[in-house]
């Protein structure tokens, strides 16, 4: 199970944005909205399982795409089931730690 990730700073927060590796290029559209999962947006680096859990639990702001990610995200209790939302299936999270 590989991650796509890429890591910032934003107003002194760790701001990670993580989704499925094999949704990087992706064009992802239901009805009139269509989604990008760009390369520039979600992929810095390539990660395994266990450094994508470290970055999710030591991550602030966290925006995820992809069933492997959202799974992985929710069994570690970050964010919740309610929060999830799907565009062609494909679910989206977006979560903000206080």
């Amino acid at each position: 199970m590989l991650f796509s990730v890429k890591v910032t700073e934003y107003q002194k927060n760790i701001m990670l944005n993580i989704c499925d590796a094999d949704l990087i290029g992706k064009n992802i559209s239901q009805n009139e909205l269509i989604i990008t999962i760009s390369k520039s947006y979600y992929g810095d680096q390539i990660i395994k399982k266990n450094e994508a859990k470290k970055l999710l639990e030591t991550s602030s702001i966290i925006n995820m795409v992809g069933k492997n990610t959202i799974s992985l995200s929710l069994e570690l209790g970050i964010g919740s089931e309610n929060g999830v939302k799907r565009i062609s299936g494909v679910p989206f999270l977006i979560v903000f730690k206080m």
